[in-house]
């Protein structure tokens, strides 16, 4: 989009960062969006869909960049400024996005979206570790309990998503302390936390599911 087109008002920066595609990779790789103010929406999480506001179940991956603390708001906007931080290198959809006209970013909604394997290319360890954990919390088991614990009359979470959740945390906990791995890059390793996933999926329940 031409930036003389925009108003600079900020509003589709505060709504979440955009998707990742194929042709960000270089993006990635090259540092120009470091890994760490990214994160991952895994394979069949919950995420709403932002053209027609649905909960619906991503198909495959989705790499976005974070918000602020608990704001959605795209960490690389500079709200003082009303500019991006990294508006050189922003990504396609951030390219596409007109505001006042989302034909042409509604055109590559879920196409072609980049994937960590291929970011991560040959990392060896790291890509087993993510590949693991990716199997044991798989969200199709994930939504199998959820539907489970919908039959149950107590609120206190089943033994076995407890049991994912605290795998998920140890997980993390490994990886940081004896794979001297920075913190902020968890989330674009392992997704979110499954404690928030989880809880995400209990709000969710009876809505029909993700983009987000």
């Amino acid at each position: 989009m031409n930036l003389m087109n925009c108003k600079r008002c900020g509003t589709c920066c505060q709504k979440g960062g955009p998707s990742f595609h194929i042709e960000d990779r270089a993006l990635v790789e090259e540092g120009f969006i470091p890994a760490k103010h990214l994160y991952t929406i895994r394979e069949g999480e919950p995420v709403r869909d932002n053209i027609t506001g649905r909960i619906v179940y991503a198909a495959s991956d989705m790499i976005k960049i974070k918000g602020r603390n608990e704001d959605w708001t795209c960490c690389f906007y500079d709200e003082t400024e009303k500019k991006c931080a990294v508006y050189e290198y922003r990504p396609l959809e951030c390219r596409l996005l007109n505001c006042r006209d989302t034909g042409e970013i509604e055109k590559v909604f879920g196409i072609k979206l980049l994937a960590r394997k291929d970011v991560f290319g040959e990392a060896g360890g790291l890509l087993e570790l993510v590949t693991e954990h990716d199997r044991r919390c798989s969200f199709v088991k994930i939504r199998k309990l959820i539907d489970e614990q919908k039959d149950r009359e107590e609120k206190i979470l089943s033994a076995e998503l407890t049991e994912l959740i605290e795998y998920d945390k140890i997980m993390r906990e490994i990886v940081v302390k004896k794979g001297q791995l920075d913190p902020e890059l968890l989330d674009f390793l392992f997704g979110r936390p499954l404690s928030v996933v989880i809880n995400n999926f209990l709000l969710y329940q009876g809505r029909s599911g993700s983009h987000e």
